[in-house]
């Protein structure tokens, strides 16, 4: 698929004087929803300092992968990693760039706008729609202060391929035996019940217009349409709400070489169960296609500051920033991009 000149793609603008180019570069992108409210203040933060013009377009996980595998985008950007069965079709070595962490949460609509909790099999059955109706005594035991009313459950999912679907699901498969097999997990799955929005933005707009419905969203899009959203029991028993505190105790976890972990059904005590890594995918090596070497240096400038300098950006839009173990990670990837067979990064 092929971005639109009126689209918003990813373009990064460098002046010659900033980074020395001698001249004007353009680079495309496209992916992830999950971290577009981030992106967008990382952008404009980077254009203010760096006098560079960066645009991105939120199309879904999927529609990044797809574009980047294609070579029609410089670089994509995805909440789920890409399986070794991917990255072997794919046409070179791609690598994964984690910028920061967030958490997918379940959000509701109903009246009062209570603060439920959900035990990971409730969940589970209600996305099955095996759960159909909000008093459901299943539901009902885990808030026992909550006057939950008879109103018919809504399930809104995503409709686009998305890396939120496959961290929503991953997490089901793993604390559902019946989902696992049923419906499994992936960037786009055979849903057994329910409709469905375009992006983060489209489910949690659905939700908030359908009464008596429940959807998934990263933190933010709830936080920003004031929308409730429920804690989750975790391994350790505890009904843990998504907090940044509970989002970065999920991450505790050994980070392999190449960054691509599941955060989800955390061993934690005090972890949040449904969070994730988003990353920045891009190829290893960037001589490809007659591409320019400006162009691979830019971008390879930009990921270095968004690992660093931009990660005091996340907090205050409910993301947690890379710990230090994970930023040497990141380092070490984008240490190893070359360009011609040369590293780019001296």
């Amino acid at each position: 698929m092929k971005l639109s000149r009126t689209a918003v793609a990813v373009v990064l603008l460098v002046a010659a004087a900033g980074f020395g180019f001698g001249q004007t570069v353009e680079l495309v992108g496209a992916g992830a929803t999950f971290p577009a409210p981030l992106y967008t203040k990382l952008f404009d933060q980077y254009a203010k300092e760096f006098g560079v013009k960066v645009n991105y377009q939120a199309i879904g996980s999927g529609g990044g992968i797809a574009q980047l595998k294609g070579k029609t985008v410089d670089f994509g950007a995805s909440d789920a990693f890409m399986s070794d069965a991917d990255l072997a079709a794919a046409p070179a070595a791609i690598l994964h760039i984690p910028i920061v962490a967030g958490a997918v949460v379940a959000t509701y609509n109903l009246p009062g706008s209570p603060e439920l909790k959900f035990a990971p099999d409730v969940l589970a059955d209600i996305f099955l729609g095996k759960i159909t109706r909000w008093n459901d005594a299943r539901i009902a035991a885990a808030n026992p202060s909550v006057t939950l009313p008879k109103t018919a459950i809504t399930v809104v999912h995503r409709s686009d391929g998305s890396g939120t679907t496959a961290v929503f699901t991953d997490y089901l498969g793993k604390v559902s035996e019946e989902w696992k097999s049923r419906v499994g997990s992936g960037t786009s799955v055979a849903w057994p019940a329910g409709v469905g929005g375009k992006g983060n933005a489209g489910v949690a707009g659905l939700v908030k217009q359908l009464p008596g419905s429940i959807g998934y969203v990263e933190l933010i899009y709830a936080l920003q349409n004031a929308m409730p959203f429920a804690s989750i029991r975790n391994k350790a028993g505890a009904f843990m709400k998504p907090t940044l505190a509970s989002t970065m105790a999920a991450c505790k976890v050994e980070i392999p070489a190449d960054t691509r972990v599941s955060l989800t059904d955390t061993d934690a005590p005090d972890g949040y169960p449904i969070a994730t890594f988003t990353w920045v995918l891009l190829y290893k090596e960037q001589g490809y296609d007659g591409r320019q070497a400006a162009k691979a240096d830019a971008v390879v400038k930009m990921l270095w500051w968004m690992v660093h300098d931009g990660q005091k950006y996340a907090e205050p839009l409910s993301y947690a920033a890379l710990a230090p173990n994970v930023v040497a990670k990141a380092e070490a990837l984008l240490r190893s991009m070359t360009f011609g067979g040369a590293p780019l990064m001296k």
